[in-house]
């Protein structure tokens, strides 16, 4: 392609809401523009780019013995009421009605449409294992979209959908997609670690998450380097810390805290640690008061408070301050003793002896309480763990990094298939349900993170196998002995099937430098006034150094590395 016939509308800022180097970048390099707030655009660098990610997912499903479908992404509210979700999903979820008042929404992911194509199509034992996937844009109404394509109300997912007799076929099934994701994940040059996940508004059983790593990642990732546990911050456990549970339980004391309300003030003011304190927390969840608490030096994980409860996310909120007093209550003071809510307790907090909680009035905090003689409450992990807490495995401390979630693998089981109707006929002639799991890499999001793990001050830096062209020359000047050149190599390298840009454009050399470093094209050849020697400048794109070249010497090279690539 040549580059005057080419839409390459580089900027040199990009808008002030951009603040990650992905979207930065991708908005500065030409390849995405924004339509509203969480959809874009995607422009022709753009696109290539998509596309080659795309071939790279779908390359390695077909490979696993997958097969490719496409369905709508409008999906009618009667199969989401099969499958109880119309509700529980949540304002997310992007309905509409028809002329005729009938009830849609576009699809965010698609459970319900490829569990009912398999239960209308699908009857006997004898066509089962099946994995059928499908890439395609997925809508989900987020309250704050943000970060470009990393958290948009408008994506591409790859969703696969695996259907097998029994829970060993699903393992199977299972380990199948798990291995498939890190040859993806592999090929996409992505650094990664695959953790323990919470399933969510998917549902089932069992989880793993793949997180690119980053520091711009929305999540934590928990894991140590012992024994290789690892989990989201979602799903991540510790061990539980024995602190104070040894002791003998002491009377249960009033104590004046004046104007003390925060964990800090109350451990400052009574002069002990805040561990001692215990941290009361007040949701409201299905109109029903829930106080949940952890020890005072950590925090409530809200995903295992929604999984003890059996709430979605959207379902649980903080009680405001008008709530809490009419729980008979104040802000600030609230605790476990003589109150009318629903109560849970995590693990440590259910462990410790002679606690401080609040005492449910003004100025005023409780002493040597005690779980089962001062209160009762349903006791589970509710916390999160955090770097340096030990591991539940093998009790080593462990560690914490950021990650960007790329891919999301799930056992569902029957979670759909029983609730839906979608059964096999069995041998003996009995139907049964059909053990299910999903598998979902999210696309665009995927192509963000390639961009922040590589990048520089200067611009992109795309692995050779994405890169929206494989070279790019630059004649400093196109006419008279570089235009000849430029156009004979561009001859050459296209014969031999390399993807390459001809810069003929009448802009500065400076300009096209800048352009090209932005963009991220892996390997740059210059010609300029060595031409006429048949002598080029040669430069990759991650070594940023420029090298003489002989023609021959720098097809050769480019060639070879696109085949080797390319295998």
């Amino acid at each position: 392609m040549k580059a005057s016939k080419m839409l390459i509308p580089t900027l040199k800022e990009a808008p002030n809401e951009a603040i990650i180097a992905s979207h930065i970048y991708l908005i500065r390099a030409g390849m995405i523009r924004k339509l509203v707030a969480g959809v874009y655009n995607f422009l022709p660098l753009g696109i290539r780019v998509l596309h080659k990610v795309e071939n790279i997912i779908r390359e390695e499903m077909d490979n696993s013995g997958a097969q490719e479908i496409l369905s709508s992404a409008i999906q009618p509210k009667e199969l989401w009421e099969l499958s109880g979700r119309w509700q529980k999903y949540g304002p997310e979820l992007m309905r509409f009605k028809d002329r005729h008042d009938r009830e849609f929404c576009l699809g965010p992911t698609h459970e319900e449409i490829f569990t009912d194509l398999v239960k209308n199509e699908v009857k006997s034992y004898k066509n089962l294992p099946l994995n059928i996937y499908q890439i395609q844009t997925k809508y989900r109404d987020e309250l704050r979209p943000r970060f470009g394509l990393m958290r948009g109300r408008e994506f591409i997912m790859k969703d696969a959908y695996s259907f097998d007799i029994d829970l060993k076929g699903l393992d199977v099934s299972y380990q199948n997609m798990y291995e498939t994701y890190q040859r993806i994940f592999d090929r996409l040059h992505l650094k990664y670690k695959v953790v323990l996940a919470d399933t969510g508004a998917i549902g089932g059983s069992e989880s793993h998450q793949f997180m690119a790593l980053s520091e711009v990642g929305e999540s934590s990732i928990i894991y140590c380097d012992n024994c290789h546990y690892a989990a989201d911050e979602e799903k991540a456990e510790s061990l539980d810390d024995d602190y104070k549970n040894n002791e003998k339980e002491l009377p249960l004391e009033e104590v004046n805290t004046p104007n003390q309300m925060t964990i800090e003030e109350v451990s400052n003011f009574l002069n002990v640690s805040t561990k001692d304190v215990v941290k009361t927390m007040v949701y409201k969840a299905n109109n029903e008061f829930v106080l949940v608490l952890v020890r005072g030096d950590r925090e409530v994980n809200e995903i295992k408070v929604c999984n003890a409860l059996k709430v979605a996310e959207h379902e649980l909120m903080l009680a405001s301050k008008e709530e809490i007093a009419k729980l008979g209550s104040v802000e600030g003071y609230v605790g476990p003793c003589n109150i009318n809510a629903r109560i849970l307790v995590d693990n440590e907090v259910a462990k410790m002896k002679n606690i401080i909680v609040g005492a449910n009035k003004k100025d005023y905090h409780l002493k040597n309480v005690n779980i089962n003689r001062d209160f009762v409450g349903e006791i589970s992990n509710l916390r999160t763990a955090k770097e340096n807490d030990l591991c539940p495995i093998c009790k080593n401390p462990l560690k914490s990094e950021r990650g960007i979630e790329v891919g999301q693998i799930f056992k569902l089981k029957t979670k759909y298939s029983e609730s839906m109707g979608c059964t096999y006929l069995k041998e003996d002639g009995s139907n049964v349900p059909m053990m299910m799991g999903c598998y979902g890499i999210g696309v665009t999001r995927t192509l963000a993170s390639i961009v922040e793990q590589y990048h520089d001050e200067n611009g992109i830096i795309w692995p050779l196998n994405v890169a929206p062209y494989h070279t790019v020359i630059i004649p400093i000047r196109y006419q008279n002995e570089q235009q000849e050149l430029a156009d004979e190599i561009y001859k050459k390298l296209q014969e031999k099937h390399v993807e390459v840009i001809l810069d003929d454009r009448n802009v500065q050399a400076g300009v096209k430098f800048k352009d090209w470093d932005l963009i991220g094209i892996p390997m740059q050849i210059t010609i300029g006034k060595r031409a006429t020697e048949g002598i080029v400048e040669f430069k990759l794109r991650n070594e940023n150094q420029k090298k003489e070249l002989t023609v021959a010497e720098a097809i050769d090279f480019i060639v070879d590395k696109v085949n080797k690539e390319s295998r």
